[in-house]
C-alpha cells in the first residue's frame, strides 16, 4: 500500500479576524511609532517643500547623484558617501509607495464610512416616515413629540443662514466751506 504525501499548504484563514474602528486606531498609532521621521508638516512648510521640489524634476535629481559615483572628490566636497544617498533615494522611493498604499487604504475607509452614512440617511428617513403616519394614531401618541423634533430640526437645517451686509464704511461729510472775509 503506498502513501501519497501533498505538499499543499494549509488553506489560511480565509476570514481573518476583523478590526474595530478602536482597533485599527490602535494599531495604526503603534505602526507610528515604530516608523521614524513620521513628522506631519504645517500646510505652508508642505507648500514650500513642494516649490522648491518642482525645479527639481525626478530625472535631474537621479542624474545629478549619478555624479557622485564619477569621482570621489565630488561626494567628499558635499561630504555625502554615494552608499548613504543611493539607501536615501531608495527610501524615498519605498516610502512614496507606502504612502501610495496609505491613500489607498484611506480612500476605502472613507468610502466605507460614506457608504455607512447613507445606510443611516435611508434608515432615518423611513423611521420618520413610519413614524409620522403611525403618530396620526391616538393610542401611538408617544411618537408625537419625537416626530416634531424631527420635523422642527428639519426646518432649522433647511433655513439659509442670513449672510452679514458687508458693512460700507460711512461717507465722511464733506469739510464745511471756510468763511472768507475779505479785508478792503
Amino acid at each position: 500500500m503506498s502513501t501519497t504525501v501533498t505538499n499543499t499548504p494549509e488553506p489560511s484563514n480565509p476570514d481573518p479576524a476583523k478590526l474595530t474602528a478602536d482597533e485599527v486606531i490602535t494599531q495604526m498609532r503603534s505602526m507610528r511609532s515604530q516608523i521614524d521621521e513620521v513628522a506631519p508638516l504645517s500646510k505652508e512648510q508642505r507648500k514650500q517643500l513642494k516649490q522648491r521640489l518642482r525645479n527639481q524634476p525626478k530625472s535631474v535629481v537621479e542624474a545629478s547623484i549619478n555624479v557622485l559615483g564619477v569621482l570621489d572628490n565630488v561626494s567628499q566636497a558635499i561630504g555625502q558617501p554615494l552608499d548613504e544617498v543611493r539607501q536615501l533615494q531608495d527610501d524615498s522611493i519605498r516610502w512614496e509607495a507606502v504612502a501610495d498604499e496609505v491613500r489607498a487604504f484611506l480612500n476605502g475607509i472613507e468610502g466605507a464610512n460614506l457608504n455607512r452614512r447613507q445606510q443611516l440617511a435611508l434608515i432615518a428617513v423611513q423611521a420618520y416616515s413610519i413614524g409620522t403616519q403611525l403618530a396620526k394614531d391616538p393610542d401611538k401618541a408617544v411618537l408625537v413629540p419625537h416626530v416634531e423634533e424631527v420635523k422642527r430640526l428639519k426646518a432649522v437645517s433647511r433655513r439659509k443662514k442670513a449672510t452679514p451686509a458687508p458693512q460700507t464704511p460711512a461717507p465722511t461729510p464733506a469739510p464745511a466751506p471756510v468763511p472768507v472775509t475779505s479785508t478792503h
